[in-house]
């Protein structure tokens, strides 16, 4: 009721949504974004609300480069705490997501799950500025903001639409829109005749491979400025696996 309670305050009244449970987290556990994420499996997920820039290009980086605390949480189905990204365990684990993280502005990573059960339906990544731990009651807190999301998720799977939030940065940010993400992949499926996650694969190494955000390389395979093409003979090795349309 408590967590609820601070819920309530940041909706002044209107239904609650994601975007008002990420800002109660923000606030109740004195961290300085959050970002949630539904997924299917580690290669399916969707971001659908980002506190902030910073929040959004963690989950990006994330989606982009198939390794973070978030991935790690969704498969563990516990939470994953980076207390501090610039420690060598940290840049060990995650070779690629932590040097982008730290350039985004974020020194912590606490990834929770969100699920019922056996039942996984993403994460709540929360990040702080600044490296070190929660206290144990601002853990506490944090676990059942989850909770509250996952809940939050359940009422969308139910038949309300998933909260995005929209406000300027983001409207700015047209990497922020996943929904271009899998039209990219829908072609790239044609381009190919492969399936949804091969597609997506492909799509992803581009993008990890030329040092680009993913929405970026999205854009241009939905706006018909890159296809890709099948994979050549085993013996040839000149081919390049994205190519200018």
């Amino acid at each position: 009721m408590r967590i609820w309670a601070q819920v309530g305050k940041q909706t002044q009244g209107a239904p609650a949504t994601l975007a008002h449970i990420c800002a109660a987290a923000v606030d109740g556990v004195h961290v300085d974004g959050a970002g949630v994420t539904i997924m299917v499996n580690p290669m399916v997920r969707d971001v659908v609300h980002t506190s902030d820039q910073v929040a959004a290009e963690l989950e990006e980086w994330q989606l982009t480069y198939g390794q973070g605390p978030c991935v790690d949480a969704f498969a563990s189905g516990g939470p994953v705490l980076a207390l501090d990204l610039s420690s060598p365990e940290s840049l060990t684990r995650w070779p690629v997501f932590t040097p982008a993280a730290l350039d985004s502005g974020a020194q912590a990573v606490f990834a929770l799950p969100l699920q019922f059960g056996a039942i996984r339906l993403g994460v709540l990544d929360l990040y702080r500025s600044r490296p070190g731990a929660m206290s144990q009651y601002e853990f506490a807190d944090a676990l059942a903001f989850a909770d509250t999301a996952a809940l939050m998720l359940l009422d969308d799977a139910a038949g309300q639409q998933p909260d995005t939030a929209e406000v300027a940065w983001q409207r700015d940010d047209p990497t922020a829109h996943q929904a271009q993400v899998h039209q990219a992949t829908g072609m790239i499926i044609a381009q190919l005749g492969t399936s949804a996650e091969a597609a997506f694969a492909r799509l992803r190494a581009y993008a990890y491979a030329h040092d680009r955000r993913l929405g970026d390389v999205a854009r241009d395979v939905v706006e018909r400025r890159l296809r890709f093409e099948p994979d050549p003979p085993p013996n040839n090795h000149d081919h390049d696996e994205g190519v200018p349309a």
